[in-house]
């Protein structure tokens, strides 16, 4: 209808809009690689439902992690939830716990830093320590992550260069006759700390 759209936190195939986003199939690669590095052989992948695309991205990443270090596709055990909250997230730990020893994955990668810290509190309140009985990852890096009980390990999106590089598409559509529609990926990083790691020295990324 010649409204100027920025499509956020999407990649669009094609040119008919223009988007920014992050790699987050680069992501969920960078949480369980890190995981696998750790030493750990059985993953859970907390997240959905599947309709969301990042979730799937996510879990696509860490398939391809599996894959890379010569680990068998049931090393990523995905645990569905049916949205991305904290209570999900102490959802997903009741089930992980009632797993038998064989199958209960020793670590856990989270769609999003909610689902992370609900399977955090979860673990606290059944006595399994983070991350000497299990270890966490999670995916946004908010305020919140940090100041957890247990410090969270997360993938950090650039959410103000997002928002920055969105708006000046916008502004550039609006104003610029020979605009043309561009499609910005940005990589994520790893923020590590102790719900991964005993006595990180400092977050890295």
């Amino acid at each position: 209808r010649g409204t100027p759209v920025v499509v956020v936190d999407r990649h669009v195939r094609g040119r008919t809009h223009c988007s920014v986003a992050v790699d987050d199939v680069l992501g969920g690669d960078l949480a369980a690689t890190h995981l696998f590095d750790l030493g750990h052989e059985r993953i859970a992948f907390v997240g959905g439902p599947a309709s969301i695309g990042q979730v799937t991205d996510r879990l696509q990443g860490a398939q391809k992690a599996a894959t890379r270090v010569g680990r068998p596709p049931d090393s990523i055990v995905h645990i569905v939830t049916s949205a991305l909250t904290v209570h999900e997230g102490r959802r997903a730990g009741e089930r992980i716990a009632k797993m038998t020893a064989r199958r209960r994955p020793t670590a856990a990668f989270c769609a999003n830093d909610l689902l992370a810290l609900g399977l955090l509190q979860q673990c606290v309140s059944l006595g399994l320590r983070v991350p000497e009985d299990m270890a966490i990852v999670g995916y946004d890096d908010i305020e919140f992550a940090g100041a957890a009980a247990v410090p969270l390990t997360s993938v950090q999106q650039p959410r103000r260069l997002l928002g920055r590089t969105a708006t000046e598409l916008l502004l550039d559509e609006s104003e610029n006759p020979q605009h043309e529609h561009q499609q910005i990926l940005f990589t994520p990083e790893l923020v590590v700390r102790a719900s991964t790691q005993r006595n990180p020295t400092t977050p890295q990324s």
